[in-house]
């Protein structure tokens, strides 16, 4: 795996120095970027706007093109000032907030940030502020793009629907990557610290092939998958059966995936930087579903995420190695006599479990809009949450676990900054095992 990091990295750098020529602007380790998307109240582009871009001691026209982006590139991090024109807007068309003409981002080199200027009837004066594309928070990806993000604004029902179908979202893409790591504990007893990264490889190798070897998302994305599956298969077959045909304990295992993970995280940022990097670089199209606004990806990645899990529910219900596996994850050695080979089965089960949470790197670096170095030890604490909510050591646990943190995680935003959000996520973990220490569909174990 570390071999296959390397690699890919070596190849990265050789590959992109083009992209910051070209159009529209791509960031990388010496480009940032200032975007946005203009539209008007009725929600078609706005063609034809001028904003001016100023900072780093120099100053840039750009005017919307044809689908109502824009975008500048910049060599020097910091804040810039977009203005807008509003004698350049259509006819017709006013600013939400006709007070505020300029916003002032705060770009970073190798990531893209957005001023947003709202189209439509003058609201009296209440604007929203601008979102950065360079944030991992997920509602700078699928979320509102007019800021319901915040806590503020006020609790109203289209806000409500909006986060409980983020939520519903972000849980899916979770549940990708819990139900493997639920697996890897219910068929070994290990927790992996080092399954986050798993997330991370997936999204990095989706971005590999889509910006440097040029190939269509989702066919990057079946690449990803596999080679994320093929790690965990190296994985096990190179450390973890030594060490277990070693008799070496689960502590000592555990402790080596936190080693494992802190190695991973690294390399990553060492040889990757310690940027942004988007897997999809254009423009995502929103769709409207009554009062909830998703982009296309968000809304294909929560379907490829439902056929997926449907998929990992009817190998474990119906076929004789999924049998086999909820054997080895009820008694390994009551398994092991009644002729199931548990070696085999833990070998699928790391292996399954890697692809899965590949997929769900993918997915999330979709959904967030941006992937990063650390992004599976972002998401490996509500990962962790989801599992022990919902049960340690099944697969409809961490279902189960994982809609409920991201919906909780969403929701939450409602009445708290989005920066705590997951804290309040964890915060109901909590509450629920102070209540139900098995979890959600846990078996109540015996003790003493």
């Amino acid at each position: 795996m570390l071999a296959l990091v390397a690699l890919l990295a070596l190849v990265v750098h050789a590959g992109p120095a083009s992209a910051a020529t070209a159009a529209p602007c791509t960031p990388d380790a010496t480009t940032g970027c200032v975007l946005g998307t203009i539209k008007t109240a009725a929600g078609e582009p706005a063609v034809g706007v001028v904003l001016t871009v100023e900072g780093g001691g120099e100053s840039v026209e750009v005017t919307t093109g044809a689908d109502g982006t824009w975008s500048v590139p910049v060599t020097t991090a910091g804040d810039y000032t977009v203005s807008i024109d509003p004698a350049t807007l259509p006819e017709g068309e006013t600013l939400r907030d006709p007070s505020v003409t300029s916003r002032t981002v705060k770009v970073l080199l190798n990531s893209q940030s957005r001023a947003l200027f709202a189209l439509g009837e003058p609201t009296g004066g209440a604007t929203t502020s601008p979102t950065s594309g360079a944030s991992a928070a997920p509602d700078d990806g699928p979320g509102p793009t007019s800021g319901s993000s915040t806590s503020g604004g006020g609790v109203t029902g289209k806000r409500v629907a909006q986060q409980l179908a983020n939520g519903l979202v972000f849980g899916l893409l979770l549940a990708l990557a819990s139900v493997g790591l639920s697996l890897i504990y219910g068929t070994t007893g290990l927790s992996s610290f080092a399954h986050g990264e798993q997330v991370t490889l997936g999204a990095i190798l989706a971005y590999f092939f889509v910006q440097t070897v040029g190939l269509d998302l989702w066919l990057a994305a079946v690449l990803a998958t596999l080679l994320g599956a093929a790690s965990g298969w190296l994985q096990d077959a190179g450390i973890w059966r030594p060490l277990r045909r070693k008799r070496i304990g689960l502590t000592q295992q555990m402790i080596v995936t936190i080693g494992l993970s802190m190695v991973l995280q690294y390399l990553f940022q060492f040889l990757l930087g310690g940027g942004r990097l988007r897997i999809d670089t254009t423009n995502p199209t929103r769709v409207s579903i009554g009062p909830v606004s998703l982009t296309q990806q968000a809304i294909v990645s929560a379907g490829i995420a439902v056929v997926v899990l449907a998929a990992v529910a009817a190998f474990l219900l119906y076929s004789r190695t999924g049998r086999a596996t909820r054997a080895v994850s009820d008694n390994p050695a009551l398994a092991a006599a009644s002729g199931i080979g548990v070696e085999r089965v833990i070998r699928i089960v790391w292996t399954g479990a890697a692809g899965l949470a590949a997929l769900g790197g993918v997915l999330t670096g979709l959904y967030f809009q941006s992937t990063a170095w650390n992004m599976g030890g972002t998401v490996l604490l509500l990962m962790f949450a989801a599992v022990t909510l919902g049960g340690l050591g099944t697969a409809w646990g961490a279902l189960a676990g994982s809609i409920v943190i991201g919906v909780v995680a969403e929701m939450s935003s409602l009445v708290i900054p989005s920066d705590m959000k997951y804290a309040g996520a964890l915060l109901i973990l909590i509450l629920v095992l102070l209540v139900r220490p098995q979890g959600i569909l846990g078996r109540r174990d015996r003790i003493g």
